[in-house]
């Protein structure tokens, strides 16, 4: 199979700078294995840019698997907290792709996203590591009470705030013709899915990427906005 990608990160509407990070930072395509991730830093106005840079150059830099990259991002986070302890409190998601051999191998930890289409149908892989989820998994709270619950941002797992985090992992075998979605936050507040499945329909990745950001900034782009598309070939 063959993988052509596009990347796109704005820093929105409202903020002063972009504390997101992604992975690649350029369009590509390969028939080899590919990596791809999106970071949403937090912990301030330099921290964050700070945990999302160090966690993705770890990530993307290790040989390793998709949930023992994320790990090494979290671990590279501590490190530097523990020779700057000014920087105590930051912390990143990180929503991690390895896809090779028609497999995608998943690994998420926080409230970035992964998507899939195939044919014609938008299917969220990931879960939210948030309270609002949480009381979605409870059966306290509806999917669509989340989507407005004041705690939809509260994160229950990030990467940097411990030593060990929790890491969700899954693998999706794939199809020619699937496409998958990483994004920031930032996309899925301003963007309704139905909104998100439209967009990703039609158009080439690095089309569609930056629409997606236009559609998040036309919207509010209250937030960093970052979207990481990916097209799986014959």
């Amino acid at each position: 199979m063959r993988y052509l990608w596009a990347t796109a990160s704005h820093q929105g509407m409202v903020r002063e700078n972009n504390e997101d990070a992604i992975f690649p930072t350029s369009s590509g395509e390969s028939s080899d294995r590919v990596v791809l991730i999106v970071a949403d830093g937090m912990g301030g106005h330099v921290a964050g840019e700070v945990a999302s840079r160090i966690a993705i150059n770890a990530a993307a830099s290790s040989g390793l698997s998709a949930g023992d990259r994320v790990a090494a991002a979290n671990r590279a986070i501590r490190e530097e907290v523990a020779r700057e302890p000014s920087l105590e409190g930051m912390g990143t998601t990180m929503t991690l792709l390895t896809v090779e051999d028609g497999v995608a191998n998943l690994a998420h930890v926080g409230d970035s996203r992964a998507y899939m289409s195939r044919d014609g149908e938008l299917t969220q892989i990931s879960d939210d590591h948030n309270v609002a989820a949480e009381y979605v998994a409870m059966g306290q709270l509806s999917a669509e009470e989340a989507t407005s619950h004041p705690q939809r941002h509260m994160l229950t797992r990030t990467l940097g705030l411990s030593r060990f985090v929790s890491i969700d992992e899954i693998s999706i075998d794939l199809m020619p013709g699937d496409r998958l979605l990483l994004c920031s936050d930032g996309l899925t507040e301003m963007v309704p899915d139905n909104v998100i499945a439209k967009a990703l329909g039609d158009g080439a990745p690095e089309e569609v990427a930056w629409e997606l950001v236009e559609l998040a900034n036309d919207a509010g782009g209250v937030d960093n906005i970052s979207v990481v598309v990916l097209d799986v070939l014959d």
